[in-house]
């Protein structure tokens, strides 16, 4: 079995997602202060309508998302709403939020291979997500980065959609 260095070489970093207490002031304060470029009208997401596990079930929990392209990763934004999730936990936690998870991704055909590794090597999943344009996996390493790991495994279809999001048409 080939170690860490593997699992690494297959991974493309992806996105940064910041959890927050109010989603309209961070994508004001990313936009503005800090250049990112206009984040789209937050969505309603909820676990269940996703089919999103949390520690191994489906649980009612909703949160207002958005992302935007700076041209060289993702940054999404996150509030918790309702019910559970890792989302909520990290809130409820450190109630000024902050930089909660760091994605990387790879094509879904080395996803298992990947989540695989990262299990044998003692890190357990949070959240789990089968997307038709990504599988999905959080994967717990807040002891030792201090933030959660997401491998995000693009499908064909998911490409297109990447491509999308970076030019602006869609999230």
């Amino acid at each position: 079995m080939e170690g860490i260095d593997d699992i690494i070489s297959k991974l493309e970093f992806a996105q940064i997602c910041w959890v927050v207490k109010d989603i309209d002031a961070a994508a004001d304060f990313f936009s503005k202060s800090l250049g990112i470029p206009t984040f789209p009208a937050p969505e309603l997401v909820r676990a269940q309508d996703l089919g999103m596990t949390y520690h191994d079930e489906v649980v009612a929990g909703e949160w207002l998302t958005t992302q935007a392209y700076n041209g060289l990763t993702f940054v999404e934004l996150v509030q918790p709403l309702s019910g559970q999730s890792m989302f909520h936990d990290y809130l409820n936690q450190y109630p000024a939020g902050g930089a909660q998870h760091f994605a990387y991704r790879l094509s879904v055909s080395d996803f298992e291979e990947v989540v695989e590794k990262l299990r044998a090597s003692g890190y357990s999943i949070i959240s789990e997500v089968d997307h038709p344009i990504a599988r999905m996996a959080f994967f717990d390493t807040y002891q030792t980065i201090g933030a959660v790991t997401e491998i995000m495994g693009i499908t064909p279809e998911g490409w297109s959609a990447v491509e999308q999001m970076k030019n602006g048409n869609g999230q």
